[in-house]
């Protein structure tokens, strides 16, 4: 009997239509290869919501999401809309779908791809073999703590404030995620805080102590936020799987990108409580080549295969498009963000034809 899964289509702003649909063409040959079936529902959010409803994040889209398998995002933003009161601009429709769906726990990761590695702007015996996960706790922290704002003090003089908060059970799921992410892949997890400054993350560093003793095959390790940022660049191969707070994850899993050379070749996965994920591209909507046949899809096929791999359990599927990559990689492909000498230049739309050939042929 077929498998069918619903999934919910972000396009988005910018490139973020061009380099879906090239994900959706992947996902349909490997749904024939697989013996799968999927449904998409294609939702609005963003700009493109906003500029269609008035606000970034509209009813339907959330409800379209929350009935489905998986979600599949592109990009969202552009400079039209960075003037419009913050809860009407469209990161507020992203922070809103993480909320919405409970979406908690952020998987970075992180891998030199061999053919790209002379991309990075570090030694090549730096970052040769590097692949690190940096899972990111997503809801709360200090993007999400109250009291924040700015206020008026008794003086007369304005007050930004914001608050850095955890709970134990909130430290707890993360954690959880971070170990069990580190037991599929080398064992080994670090977890980064500010524990010698902020009472926070000393809480923070208690819980995920008492965890380890439930994974007793993990090694844990901990680290302060200013040394990792160091480390990453120093000696980024220590390092296999990261958990860490909102904040320093936002940090450290863009530093931990700029590694592999090229921003436009990464994946995330947003997962909840439920098992339902938002998969999507790293980079942003780019809108200064939206629209040019310049985009590069590999980010977005490469969040196809997280979907698959993390939300919909069919790894020998995301294996079929992670292949693909690597072999039109080897051929020398290259869109401009990620081209060198005597490559061959594509399109985003050339570079999903080769992809499907490459499918085609696995």
């Amino acid at each position: 009997m077929t498998q069918t899964y619903r999934i919910t289509l972000l396009p988005g702003d910018g490139i973020g239509p061009e380099i879906m649909a090239v994900a959706v063409e992947v996902l349909e040959v490997v749904a024939k290869q697989e013996g799968l079936n999927f449904e998409f529902t294609t939702a609005l959010i963003g700009g493109a919501a906003i500029e269609a409803t008035g606000e970034p994040l509209p009813a339907e889209t959330l409800d379209a999401c929350r009935q489905s398998d998986g979600v599949l995002l592109a990009a969202i933003g552009g400079y039209q809309w960075d003037n419009l009161p913050r809860h009407l601009r469209p990161e507020t429709g992203l922070l809103g779908l993480r909320a919405g769906l409970g979406l908690f726990a952020n998987l970075r990761p992180a891998a030199i791809l061999p053919q790209l590695i002379d991309a990075s702007t570090l030694k090549r015996e730096v970052v040769e073999g590097v692949d690190i996960m940096v899972v990111r706790e997503l809801t709360g922290g200090v993007y999400f703590g109250e009291p924040k704002g700015i206020f008026t003090t008794e003086t007369g003089e304005k007050r930004g404030v914001n608050t850095m908060a955890y709970t134990e059970s909130e430290i707890d799921r993360i954690a959880k995620v971070g170990f069990e992410t580190a037991q599929k892949r080398t064992k080994k997890l670090c977890s980064v805080d500010k524990a010698n400054v902020l009472e926070v993350s000393q809480l923070w560093r208690d819980r995920v102590t008492a965890m380890a003793n439930d994974y007793p095959d993990v090694e844990l390790t901990h680290m302060y936020v200013d040394n990792a940022a160091m480390q990453l660049v120093r000696a980024p191969k220590q390092f296999d799987t990261i958990v860490t707070s909102n904040l320093f994850g936002d940090i450290l899993s863009d530093a931990a990108a700029m590694l592999t050379g090229s921003i436009g070749m990464l994946p995330s996965a947003s997962l909840g409580a439920t098992g339902l994920g938002v998969f999507e591209p790293v980079h942003g909507s780019a809108p200064d080549i939206a629209g040019q046949d310049k985009a590069n899809p590999l980010a977005q096929v490469l969040s196809t295969a997280m979907l698959l791999r993390y939300g919909l359990h069919q790894p020998h599927a995301a294996d079929r498009i992670e292949s693909a990559v690597l072999k039109v990689l080897d051929l020398g492909y290259r869109t401009g963000d990620i081209m060198s000498a005597d490559m061959t230049a594509v399109g985003c739309r050339e570079m999903g034809r080769v992809l499907i050939e490459a499918l085609a042929g696995s």
